[in-house]
């Protein structure tokens, strides 16, 4: 049964590297790292003090004082991503079907921001001092109902929350709506900002953190043989999807086009991905059937790649047993290297790492890949990216809970 073709029209983000999808890319094809000493709160006493922090993120650029005031930092990145990605697209949504505007967003974790302020309220003042805005801004769908009042959206409007394959989620769940004619465009991708005290403790408590806090441009290490776990990050990465036809009738540029989706679960373990990497596999698998591609027509992946001694293995296992003779031949990276682990919304802005590299004819690299690890022997691309011409690409997403998703993404000609 043939499908209604899906195409990317807009790429907006806010990540540890830049604001704009340009400034962005520039500094990841440059090898840069965003990655700091956390400076929006006191991290004395914490094992970790790093982390992918947007520095450079005011809110009151994009917003006015009263949406600043009544929206959760991950809800400022999504709207602030969305400005870029609906300009970037030329759409003109009152020219658009409302009821066929949807929007689908993943977020791991929602306003952890304002739960830790308004517990701090609580404890320190009593619960007459709690805010009124409390709710509207922690729920973790606020950022996808704030975008869908501000571009008139009256389709199908959601948050994916998977974990850290939430945006990839989302992104699948976006491209079916399309497909399957239930909506014409779809606001889509990620937005999550975790980096926050009690994030960062929290998962320094579980070790999955990197400890490199003399050295943080350097602490996050996919891949290599001295990684010691991810680093937390933040932003947002927002996309628009669009029926190709509608896209062509309006002479929009398209970007890539959407091509397959694939899903699984490990149903192992909360938290330790398949050391055997079979959900990751059946993804990927799933992505490509769903494709109707074979191993071999795949040049490139952006892999999930967080710099976990069990998760870069893993995916390396899942790799090489999906493709096989093929997998020789990959060009593979993790652009969180450069950024650290956005969480619910990594999906997304590696999404929109991976457009950028098949649009560009270049595999972005794998930085601080100097020792790599005999388990992790496949070609990542390290600390320099590579030109390539990339026709077909995957981008994986594996989270927390056994999740995994995974989208191909193909140059559209």
């Amino acid at each position: 049964m043939s499908h209604r073709r899906v195409v990317v029209t807009g790429m907006g983000l806010i990540s540890p590297l830049g604001e704009t999808v340009e400034v962005f890319w520039d500094r990841i094809l440059a090898s840069e790292s965003g990655i700091r000493t956390a400076s929006r709160f006191d991290c004395a006493g914490c094992d970790v003090r790093i982390g992918g922090e947007c520095g450079e993120f005011d809110p009151h650029r994009y917003l006015d004082r009263r949406e600043v005031k009544r929206l959760d930092r991950f809800a400022q990145f999504a709207l602030a991503a969305a400005q870029e990605a609906v300009a970037t697209s030329g759409i003109e949504f009152e020219k658009t079907a409302p009821t066929r505007t949807c929007v689908v967003l993943g977020s791991g974790i929602g306003g952890l921001y304002e739960i830790e302020e308004q517990h701090n309220r609580l404890r320190d003042r009593g619960p007459g001092k709690v805010s009124a805005f409390t709710i509207p801004r922690l729920m973790a769908n606020a950022a996808s109902a704030n975008l869908s009042i501000r571009y008139g959206a009256q389709g199908t409007s959601v948050v994916v929350a998977t974990a850290c394959a939430s945006a990839t989620n989302a992104m699948g769940d976006a491209l079916q709506l399309i497909r399957n004619d239930r909506a014409d465009v779809v606001i889509t991708g990620g937005s999550e900002a975790a980096l926050t005290p009690l994030g960062l403790a929290a998962f320094a408590a579980m070790k999955a953190l990197s400890t490199r806090n003399d050295d943080p441009q350097h602490a996050c290490r996919p891949f290599d043989r001295e990684r010691d776990g991810f680093v937390l990050g933040e932003g947002a990465g927002i996309l628009i999807f669009e029926e190709l036809q509608q896209a062509r009738r309006r002479g929009a540029t398209i970007l890539a086009e959407v091509i397959g989706f694939g899903a699984s679960s490990d149903a192992e373990h909360l938290t330790q991905p398949s050391e055997t990497g079979v959900g990751a596999a059946q993804a990927m698998r799933s992505a490509l059937s769903d494709a109707r591609l074979e191993p071999q027509d795949i040049e490139y992946i952006n892999a999930h790649g967080t710099g976990t001694p069990l998760g870069d293995a893993a995916e390396t296992v899942a790799i090489r047993e999906v493709f096989g003779r093929s997998a020789a031949k990959l060009a593979v990276s993790s652009t969180k290297s450069s950024i650290g682990h956005l969480l619910g919304a990594s999906g997304g802005v590696e999404l929109i790492a991976t457009i950028m590299g098949l649009r560009h004819a270049v595999a972005p690299p794998t930085i601080n890949l100097n020792n790599p690890d005999p388990q992790c022997d496949l070609d990542y691309v390290p600390n320099t990216p590579r030109d390539l011409q990339v026709r077909r690409a995957i981008s994986n997403s594996f989270g927390f809970g056994g999740h995994n998703a995974c989208l191909v993404v193909a140059r559209y000609e």
